[in-house]
């Protein structure tokens, strides 16, 4: 039976589209892998330069790695979004006793393993960041993670946007998990998560 070129041409047209989208299932996931173990490495470096380590410098020498959860990617969750009326503002304490004034962005409500949570997604007052600051504790501080809890960075929302996307894969220890000489913001009540948040950056170790 003889094929008509346009009909042929139409058949490998989708051939090639059932090939890119099977290509993104397949591949997707190691790629974000990838991305998020170089992200890593490019942190370790950086905590092995002097000039750029919240480390002491004995502890240079020592230093080896930090320590992660291993990624996963059903801990980059999509989160509906609450804008808050402007000028809402929350004042962190800081490690040293002090403080920082913040401005409630938005509330992030989500559902891990059929559990309802929400973080309340801030702005520093006195900066104007190109993302969101979400201090935030869940119940592996003390144990798995370090006590004082994590932060995540968020990316700005779209003026139009009804969701964010919360990675908890790269969720962070405060510069004092390293070192007391640091004040860092510590979490309000309001972002303690009654879930274990087995992602991101581990307790630290002396190495």
């Amino acid at each position: 039976m003889k094929v008509s070129l346009p009909k042929l041409l139409l058949g490998l047209g989708l051939l090639v589209v059932l090939g890119y989208i099977f290509s993104d299932l397949v591949l997707s996931d190691d790629q974000y892998v990838f991305k998020l173990r170089q992200e890593r490495k490019q942190k370790n470096e950086k905590f092995r330069s002097h000039s750029d380590s919240p480390l002491s410098e004995e502890l240079h020498e020592k230093f080896d790695s930090l320590r992660y959860f291993a990624p996963d990617r059903a801990w980059r969750l999509t989160a509906q979004l609450e804008r808050l009326p402007a000028g809402d503002t929350i004042s962190l304490p800081l490690t040293d006793g002090k403080a920082d004034q913040y401005t409630r962005f938005a509330r992030a409500r989500f559902e891990y393993q059929g559990q309802a949570q929400q973080l309340t997604l801030l702005r520093r007052v006195s900066k104007t960041d190109s993302t969101l600051f979400v201090p935030f504790t869940d119940k592996t501080n003390g144990f798995a993670s370090y006590g004082g809890g994590r932060y995540l960075d968020v990316e700005m929302p779209g003026a139009k946007d009804r969701e964010v996307v919360l990675d908890f894969n790269r969720a962070y220890n405060p510069y004092c998990a390293y070192e007391d000489a640091f004040a860092c913001p510590m979490p309000p009540a309001e972002n303690r998560l009654s879930i274990d948040v087995t992602a991101g950056e581990k307790t630290w170790k002396e190495h």
